[in-house]
């Protein structure tokens, strides 16, 4: 098994201490940075969102891995020059106003943050004018917006709405989430796509940015 694979799979176990030491015998193999992050830390945490999708794992062991993921990140990050981290594109991801659930948005905020993508979020019960703000401010190529309520979800057109009518709609992907929205609900309110589930995001933000 490679030095690779050993850090894949101490990312898939959330074990911080070997994906530490696992890490740290790459560097010394001289393995190149990137390659570390891509096919080492990522490829694990790309195992984790496809148990995760389909149940064979669940919330506590993906924050698990996610920290053993970032963990092995910082090692390598200064080996690294600036320009050269992934970077997919930047998301702003929040929870729609009145909505003030945020644990689900949390984690698919750790699944995009793993899969190479800027996450800026933007926190629950956040205001329409709040998401129009920081697309702006960070020219982001997505929005993520989750919402629990059915009362709450309306707020999701809302937010597409402003953006349609600040000039930045054509300029950004819109993806929906939580658990009473559906693929019929996103179609009706002009969103771009939706996910059931956070591994399932990430894959369709990388399909709708043609990557």
């Amino acid at each position: 098994m490679s030095v690779l694979e050993y850090i894949k799979n101490s990312v898939i176990a959330g074990d911080d201490e070997q994906v530490l030491k696992d890490v740290k015998m790459a560097i010394d193999m001289k393995e190149e940075p990137l390659s570390i992050i891509n096919d080492g830390l990522i490829a694990g945490m790309n195992v984790v969102g496809a148990r995760f999708k389909v149940g064979d794992m669940f919330v506590p062991e993906v924050l698990m891995a996610a920290q053993t993921m970032a963990a092995g990140v910082e090692l390598v990050k200064p080996l690294i020059a600036a320009g050269d981290m992934p970077n997919k594109g930047t998301i702003i991801l929040g929870t729609v106003k009145g909505d003030l659930h945020d644990i689900g948005k949390q984690l698919v905020a750790i699944m995009f943050d793993s899969n190479g993508y800027n996450v800026v979020d933007v926190g629950f019960d956040v205001p329409t004018e709040k998401f129009v703000e920081a697309v702006k401010e960070h020219n982001a190529e997505l929005v993520g917006m989750s919402a629990l309520l059915t009362t709450t979800m309306l707020e999701m057109k809302t937010v597409i709405d402003a953006l349609e009518a600040a000039g930045l709609r054509d300029s950004v992907k819109v993806l929906i989430g939580g658990a009473p929205v559906t693929a019929e609900f996103g179609e009706e309110i002009g969103a771009d796509g939706y996910a059931p589930d956070a591994g399932s995001a990430t894959e369709l933000a990388d399909t709708l940015l043609g990557i």
